[in-house]
């Protein structure tokens, strides 16, 4: 398998789903249909951080992704985030959550990976964390972290 990446995006729209495609279009994943994994990373490939994915494949095929969105109604505030346990090269464990504080986000991000840690007899190494958040005044609002699994291929 090829490289998992972490892409991001915060937007606001007329419409809760107006602002989560805008978020999707911020992270560079809004042309593909995003399929749900659970949470466990495969043994291999790299965790990358980049913000913005690359091209990944063309428009609408499909996209393995463990995703944490929230969209909020006008005037109060979005937080998601993607956390994440790893063995070293082996495998680990992602772990997601939405919200509306970006702290306490982050709080239950890192008693999950605890929780998920402590299930698994795995020596973690590493563990990183990453939360975005957005409060729009007038439209509604989408806060998105993604983990992307490699490349997109064809749905059907």
């Amino acid at each position: 398998m090829s490289t998992i990446r972490v892409v991001w995006g915060t937007a606001t729209g007329p419409t809760a789903l107006s602002s989560y495609d805008a978020a999707l279009a911020e992270a560079g994943v809004h042309n593909y249909n995003l399929l749900t994994l659970s949470s466990v990373i495969p043994a291999g490939p790299a965790v990358e951080v980049v913000g913005t994915a690359p091209d990944l494949g063309p428009p609408g095929e499909a996209l393995e992704v463990v995703q944490s969105a929230a969209t909020a109604a006008p005037g109060e505030r979005a937080a998601a985030g993607v956390g994440w346990a790893r063995t070293g090269d082996g495998p680990g464990i992602f772990y997601e959550v939405e919200g509306v504080d970006p702290d306490a986000v982050r709080a239950e991000i890192r008693e999950g990976l605890a929780a998920g840690r402590a299930l698994r007899d795995w020596e973690f190494v590493e563990e990183e964390i990453h939360v975005r958040s957005v409060a729009p005044d007038d439209d509604h609002a989408t806060a998105a972290v993604l983990a992307t699994y490699g490349e997109s291929h064809p749905v059907v």
